[in-house]
């Protein structure tokens, strides 16, 4: 791994550990809890493969007719990130996005898939993002956290959009709350075992062979431009901190007492 990727994380290592330590993975401490959790997180989960698309649509040759890509070495690392993002397997062999098998997840915890089904039907729809978050009723806090990253798409910038989505995304789950998930699995009969393997397998594959292709592909990207590095290393904080920003609101969701109609 190069220097300038190193001196990378070492900037952005203040804002990882306070998503790696935050409270909010010890006090979600029953089902009622995941599904609060699973119900805001599902958005930064569909927007982490709008970074993806993003990024493969700038990187590659997506239009007919076809012209070579300006980098098949780039394009090459993010069409071998896609295909494990988006055609991964499920526990039983069965090819589908990360995306979709998070929804599998909510669906097997019982969560309410309302607004995370409505958003997709208004985009499929034509609806323009604002619009569709907004018809959807999706939570307060996971809009703000989607209008950060797509803020990030909007600058076009691919070194830019390749920093956030290769700093800012989901090795930011700390084992200790995949080994809660476990045993909250055996206590509710099975009730959260996709989701454990949705967390097993994406961070297995994040932080193994996808991560080292995202650093190649960040290096590649931001070359020897002092000022592409700045930029990335700026976007990549306003990515994590929006991430805090999210895990605080539904931290204050969990934390709401209950009130009796």
């Amino acid at each position: 791994m190069g220097s300038r990727i190193e001196q990378l994380k070492t900037e952005i290592a203040p804002l990882r550990e306070q998503l790696i330590s935050h409270p909010l993975y010890t006090r979600i401490q029953n089902l009622a809890d995941l599904q609060v959790f699973m119900q805001h997180h599902i958005f930064a989960v569909w927007d982490f493969m709008s970074l993806l698309k993003s990024l493969q649509r700038s990187l590659t040759c997506t239009e007919a007719p076809w012209v070579p890509a300006a980098n098949p070495a780039t394009s090459y690392l993010i069409n071998e990130i896609v295909t494990g993002e988006e055609t991964d397997i499920d526990q039983h062999g069965q090819r589908m996005s990360h995306f979709e098998l998070y929804r599998q997840a909510m669906i097997q915890a019982e969560c309410d898939t309302t607004a995370i089904d409505g958003l997709i039907q208004e985009l499929k729809a034509g609806t323009t993002l604002d619009n569709a978050l907004l018809k959807c009723k999706a939570p307060d806090a996971a809009a703000d956290f989607v209008h950060t990253t797509f803020s990030t798409i909007a600058t076009g910038n691919a070194a830019v959009i390749a920093a956030v989505f290769t700093f800012g995304r989901e090795d930011l789950i700390p084992g200790m709350f995949i080994s809660f998930v476990r045993d909250l699995n055996q206590q509710t009969a099975s009730k959260a075992g996709v989701f454990q393997y949705y967390l097993e397998r994406h961070i297995e594959v994040d932080g193994d062979h996808h991560s080292h292709l995202a650093y190649e592909m960040t290096e590649q990207l931001c070359g020897d431009d002092e000022a592409t590095w700045a930029a990335a290393t700026e976007f990549v904080k306003g990515a994590l901190s929006a991430r805090i920003q999210l895990w605080n609101a539904i931290l204050s969701k969990i934390e709401q007492p209950v009130t009796c109609a």
